[in-house]
């Protein structure tokens, strides 16, 4: 040790002061340099202990926080391995301040930086996927690379409503109704089992008529009425033989088209109007026959509601009026005879009516189940 030092370390002990270790070459050459250069110990040993500090300033808490902070990194992909761009990936965590969304790039790679250890959840959300939750727990320092993060194609749950067209019901209900045959050769197609049966289209409520008029059984029942009148000599402006037979089933036949084509198509579709029985089946005898009869005045619109039966009253005077041209002169009335003929035509239903109800359903074959029709 030379003499200058000595000459030191004698002055920190006279000032009470602890001298810097010896060993301390650094600082001890610092030391010496603050001597030779203010002669001042004290403020030398001062300087040292700052630079000292000043060192150990430098691995300051934030940066080790720097050194500590975490990352998450990931890509978004779909069921092909195609890359999803825009996906919102949401980041929550132990502390809400650092909750954060961000977006996938158009490679669909996202990152969160500087995140602070602990547990965290992200989701990830895509418009036609469904959504992904991932969680796990970050450690300080720690890269999380997340997996391709795969996304569902989201299931839509479709609400098909099939809806049929009354009309094509109708067509339905016709179709089995044609069906329908006394004694399974007489046409029974005016009668219907159903008490809620879709209303008739007017091109369904004319080829009605067309199949009941036409039909071969039709033909037969004309000319065994046509048989009886002559029998009877009804009419007798026709005369006998063949000549008059077929005057009377030519006007028996003429009277059925009017009456069917006017009372049941033409009518009904203008005043919209069911020209169809519908059948009751239930209740006390009386209320049947009374619902029978009253079904010669009175009809179901096609609204559904019952109302006047116009498209019958009217049709059996159309009729009337109409058999005026044809029936022998000696046998005409104008005034009369229509009205005469309209009164049998609405008897005539009132009587097939009561059949309806409580016989011919019996007699019919292919008829449907019913429930009860109340008006």
């Amino acid at each position: 040790m030379g003499p200058n030092q000595i000459q030191i370390l004698g002055e920190y002990k006279e000032e009470g002061l602890i001298p810097p270790k010896i060993h301390d070459i650094r600082n001890f050459g610092r030391l010496g340099l603050c001597v030779l250069l203010w002669g001042s110990p004290t403020l030398c040993l001062a300087q040292s202990q700052m630079s000292s500090q000043g060192s150990r300033a430098s691995s300051s808490p934030e940066s080790e926080a720097r050194q500590l902070s975490a990352s998450i990194v990931g890509t978004v992909v779909d069921p092909s391995g195609a890359a999803v761009a825009g996906a919102r990936v949401k980041l929550t965590s132990e502390d809400p301040s650092a909750n954060q969304e961000v977006l996938s790039d158009d490679d669909g790679q996202f990152a969160f930086r500087n995140l602070s250890p602990g547990t965290f959840k992200f989701t990830v959300a895509a418009e036609g996927f469904t959504t992904q939750a991932f969680s796990g727990i970050l450690h300080p320092g720690e890269d999380f690379n997340s997996p391709r993060i795969e996304l569902v194609l989201a299931t839509k749950s479709i609400d098909v409503q099939v809806a049929i067209r009354q009309s094509e019901v109708a067509e339905e209900q016709i179709k089995e109704e044609e069906k329908q045959r006394v004694l399974s050769f007489i046409p029974n197609f005016y009668v219907s089992y159903v008490p809620n049966a879709a209303p008739l289209t007017p091109k369904q409520k004319f080829e009605l008529a067309w199949k009941s008029t036409f039909d071969p059984a039709t033909f037969a029942l004309t000319g065994v009425i046509a048989g009886a009148q002559q029998a009877h000599n009804d009419f007798s402006g026709y005369g006998q033989g063949l000549q008059g037979f077929g005057k009377r089933y030519g006007a028996s036949y003429a009277d059925l088209i009017t009456g069917t084509f006017i009372g049941d198509a033409m009518l009904p579709s203008l005043l919209k109007q069911d020209p169809r029985y519908f059948y009751k089946g239930s209740g006390s005898a009386r209320s049947r026959i009374l619902y029978a009869i009253a079904n010669s005045f009175i009809c179901k619109g096609d609204n559904g509601h019952w109302q006047g039966n116009y498209s019958n009253m009217l049709g059996s005077i159309a009729a009337g009026g109409i058999s005026n041209l044809y029936y022998p002169a000696n046998g005409r009335n104008r005034v009369e005879l229509t009205f005469t003929n309209a009164g049998f035509k609405i008897g005539e239903t009132a009587v097939a009516n009561l059949l309806q109800e409580f016989l011919i359903r019996k007699l019919t074959r292919k008829s449907p189940y019913h429930q009860p029709a109340n008006p």
